[in-house]
């Protein structure tokens, strides 16, 4: 793990040196020293490169002299960096510095805020899953163990990266999470993984197959039916605000393989189904950056862990199961599983917590990626404000969403004819009928609680790098879901 210093700016004697430069840039302050120690190389190689500070655009010049190895200069666009900027700058230096043992990023010019806005995006662009790579060569793992962060006022950036780093550490959480494979992550391991957030203050209670079948569990339990793994459900509660305000809810999907059960899948891509659970590891990241960075809010996390599987034993298409809150669901086709799951997990939420809102994620359907790809998050909700202040989260930090309708046309398309209700409503809409079928466990006669449902499955895995996430598990929502307590829902 790199190493994050703030630092008074110096000229380092030796290793990489990273100069974060805007459109119209002069060389000033360390990277002035730095070009008079190189006897002016870096002025003429960022020129005979063609760098001009472009946002998005690098330049490496490799051994100039004063003793370093390189200067890696990158874009920040014009005006003044913002925090996005800033990150994605930050992002963009990681690759081409890690193999450096000792980086220097000049960050002189930056405000303090930018400057751990910086350290964040490196940060987060420099997650590895490798802990199954046996045999890889020392060349191809990363070397970066010091980067100092030069800056003018280094107690006011590192207060600011403190926040950050604990942010940080839930994306990371997250990303671990559903990156694991099945065999390892089962529902069982994944709740005792759970206790870990014990020791930054959170309460953490883990119901087996017992409690939840006394609780009535009838929908959670019946996808499980087909696994030798049994379910879990974990509630954490963090209470960082006013005793007895009521919390905030976060409730996750957490099924850590999805087979489809008896309606299996194709063979074709069914590795991917081992992040089913996204949205469970973005609830546990989420809690541990809350907790880490000790918001003042109380917040509830709530996943539902199962392994779907076929077998002997698995719920089959026509059975009916009785649902936590009492209603009936006649279950058409076993591979819409996870709106089952989450069926008693947000109902209990509802009852035993009456939280001031509920946010569900879940890598709900195929269908949300026909219909908005990998480029935003779907989300459905019944209550405005809610999803005004998601949305405007979600564009704060670069995880976008995209508000979908629900109606009572859609609502007719699960009408069962022998229960209150199918699990399907057919393909057209089809992440409308699911959320739609979650609705039903939100909203009653007796009560409204404002909720929002994240459809996930088309950005909780990125198939190549971007900015500050590598190619695989993004831990999309840990980020939204922190600015949405930050902004509107804190002390």
């Amino acid at each position: 793990m790199t190493d994050f210093l703030f630092v008074k700016a110096t000229l380092p004697k030796s290793g990489a040196l990273v100069l974060p430069l805007a459109e119209g840039f002069s060389l000033e302050g360390l990277a002035a020293e730095a070009d008079a120690a190189c006897h002016g190389a870096i002025a003429r190689g960022l020129e005979a490169a063609g760098f001009k500070g472009k946002k998005g655009q690098s330049c490496t010049l490799w051994a100039p002299g004063g003793h370093l190895s390189r200067v890696v200069a990158i874009g920040l666009g014009s005006g003044t960096p913002d925090a996005r900027a800033a990150e994605a700058a930050g992002g963009a230096a990681w690759p081409l510095v890690a193999a450096e043992p000792e980086a220097v990023i000049d960050a002189s010019a930056l405000e303090p805020e930018a400057a751990a806005a910086l350290a964040f995006g490196l940060r987060l662009r420099s997650y590895r899953f490798d802990r199954y790579r046996t045999r890889e060569s020392a060349e191809d793992k990363p070397k970066l163990v010091r980067l100092s962060l030069a800056t003018a006022s280094p107690e006011a950036a590192r207060s600011a990266w403190q926040g950050l780093s604990a942010i940080a550490d839930g994306v990371f959480l997250s990303r671990d999470l559903v990156s694991e494979p099945a065999n390892i992550l089962n529902p069982p391991e994944m709740a005792d993984r759970c206790r870990a957030l014990e020791k930054l203050g959170v309460a953490v209670e883990i119901l087996g197959p017992k409690e939840m079948r006394k609780l009535g569990f009838g929908a959670l339990l019946g996808v499980a039916m087909g696994s030798a793994q049994e379910p879990r459900m974990v509630v954490m509660r963090w209470n960082g605000g006013a005793e007895g305000e009521a919390p905030v809810a976060f409730i996750g999907k957490g099924v850590t393989f999805d087979t489809g059960g008896i309606s299996i899948k194709p063979a074709g891509g069914m590795e991917d189904m081992k992040w089913d659970m996204a949205g469970a590891g973005t609830v546990i990241g989420l809690m541990a950056a809350l907790a880490g960075r000790r918001a003042k809010v109380n917040a509830v996390g709530l996943v539902g862990l199962v392994e779907n599987m076929p077998s002997g034993t698995a719920q089959r298409p026509g059975d009916v199961v009785t649902t936590y809150s009492g209603q009936t669901v006649e279950v058409i086709n076993t591979d819409a599983e996870g709106r089952l799951v989450l069926a008693d997990v947000l109902w209990y939420a509802r009852e035993r917590y009456k939280p001031r809102f509920m946010v569900d994620l879940a890598t709900l359907t195929g269908a949300i990626i026909i219909a908005l790809g990998h480029e935003h998050a779907g989300m459905f909700a019944n209550d405005d404000s809610l999803a005004q202040q998601l949305s405007a989260a979600g564009e704060a930090v670069g995880e976008k969403l995209w508000r979908m309708p629900l109606g009572e046309a859609y609502d007719k398309q699960i009408k069962s004819d022998i229960a209150d209700m199918k699990n399907v409503g057919g393909r057209p809409g089809g992440s409308i009928t699911a959320a739609q079928f979650l609705q039903r466990f939100v909203d009653t006669k007796e009560g409204h609680v404002p909720w929002a449902h994240l459809d996930i499955a088309g950005t909780a895995w990125a198939s190549k790098d971007s900015a500050t996430v590598p190619k695989g598990a993004t831990a999309f929502g840990v980020r939204l879901l922190d600015r949405l307590v930050a902004d509107h829902y804190e002390g």
